[in-house]
């Protein structure tokens, strides 16, 4: 028999908890046999920043990359050992970049998704580039920001092009927010983007072949932010916000990202759909950390015991074909979107992997999860995150809800 020893990288920032899990779940899932019956073993290690060659070989099979959206160094190393050495990566660095979130704006709107109206503005303030000053005075347009706001409508947002975790996202009432808000925007360059009066706010959380699609919440803080509902959608909406986040990273080529979908009336509109580092934390996923988990180490052992290799060409005719058919309808380009998708997630094979070669993985992570070796994650990860008076209320407010995914996790394996 094979027996083949793979090592998957973490390139971290400040995140203990999921790492600290994921090692966990790995070690306790132990060896997992091939369809030819080779076997094979998974270690983890934290990458670290050092100067590197270009022609140095990666001791890594696989990298989970929560670090080069902002920090350049690492990102040019995902680029040479993905590029050069064939290592696999979650989500591709040629496309995520900065989590620049305006070219996925023009391929969904291209593709004919139900995109608000989106308008870029330039910098309100100069760019630090000694061109700038004459450039603007020979090219640069004079435009009237209010009548842009007037032809959009309020409300709407002002957000970066390349933003993430909120930053500077500002609802827009009125003429003197808007102002206000551009004002402040200094060299950053904003959106304007018709809000939408939606019933619900979806998070799809997508890893690899899985999507998980949660109630969010966004005006609460963030520990009350994803709500335990698992009927918040129709069947159709559902269905709908899964494709819309298998289709966004089926043509991007990201394996670990969150889609933002608002639904009104039975209407789905994307929002927000490029998250380099999408939040999988304890302390806010809770209730659906497990499943985040769970899906993270079935994705990451379903790719290197399968011998998976990334993609680097995007292969965008496949999806402008279908958006130019004439006469289909969006709910039929929609499924040729899915089945694109699937395609590129290999989704039929994945699952029938998981249930030949990881049955005993939903046994593996409740017991840990019932378990006290949990218990003290859970302890250590709000010690770091929260003020001591407010510790112990957050300690009983997730053991509550971790406790609440125990009963419904047992009560669904014991169905099965």
């Amino acid at each position: 028999m094979t027996a083949t020893r793979h090592t998957i990288g973490l390139l971290l920032g400040t995140e203990e908890d999921w790492p600290a899990a994921f090692t966990e779940i790995l070690g306790r899932l132990g060896p997992v046999t091939g369809g030819d019956g080779s076997e094979h073993a998974f270690d983890t290690e934290r990458i670290t920043i050092e100067p590197f060659s270009l022609r140095a070989r990666p001791r890594y099979d696989l990298v989970i990359d929560r670090l080069a959206y902002w920090y350049y160094h690492p990102r040019e190393w995902l680029k040479k050992v993905s590029m050069m050495d064939g290592v696999y990566l979650l989500n591709s660095p040629f496309t995520f970049q900065s989590m620049e979130k305006h070219a996925a704006y023009c391929a969904m709107i291209r593709l004919g998704l139900k995109v608000p109206e989106t308008v870029l503005v330039p910098f309100k303030n100069p760019i630090d580039n000694s061109r700038y000053a004459y450039t603007a005075a020979k090219y640069n347009q004079p435009f009237d920001l209010d009548a842009i706001a007037e032809r959009i409508g309020y409300p709407l947002f002002m957000k970066p092009y390349d933003g993430g975790a909120w930053r500077g996202v500002s609802r827009i009432r009125n003429a003197d927010e808007l102002h206000a808000a551009y004002d402040a925007s200094g060299e950053m360059l904003m959106h304007l983007q018709k809000a939408i009066d939606f019933d619900v706010f979806a998070r799809s959380l997508s890893i690899g072949a899985e999507t998980m699609v949660m109630r969010f919440q966004p005006d609460l803080p963030m520990h009350e932010r994803y709500a335990v509902d698992h009927s918040f959608l129709s069947a159709e909406a559902g269905a709908e916000v899964v494709s819309i986040g298998k289709l966004v990273n089926a043509f991007f080529k990201w394996e670990f990202n969150s889609c933002e979908t608002l639904v009104a009336g039975g209407e789905v509109y994307p929002i927000d759909y490029a998250n380099a580092c999408p939040d999988v934390a304890l302390t806010s996923l809770h209730y659906y950390f497990p499943w985040a988990m769970k899906a993270l180490v079935k994705w990451t052992v379903f790719a290197l015991v399968t011998g998976r290799k990334a993609k680097l060409d995007l292969e965008t005719d496949r999806y402008f074909a279908i958006a130019d058919e004439p006469g289909m309808s969006y709910e039929e380009k929609l499924a040729g979107y899915r089945a694109l998708a699937d395609g590129y997630f290999d989704t039929e094979r994945y699952q029938d992997f998981c249930a030949a070669r990881l049955a005993h993985l939903d046994d593996v992570v409740l017991e840990w999860v019932a378990g006290p070796d949990f218990d003290e994650l859970l302890i250590r990860t709000v010690r770091s995150v929260y003020p001591e008076h407010e510790q112990e209320k957050f300690i009983a407010h997730l053991r509550g809800l971790l406790s609440l995914w125990v009963r419904d996790e047992s009560a669904r394996l014991a169905a099965a």
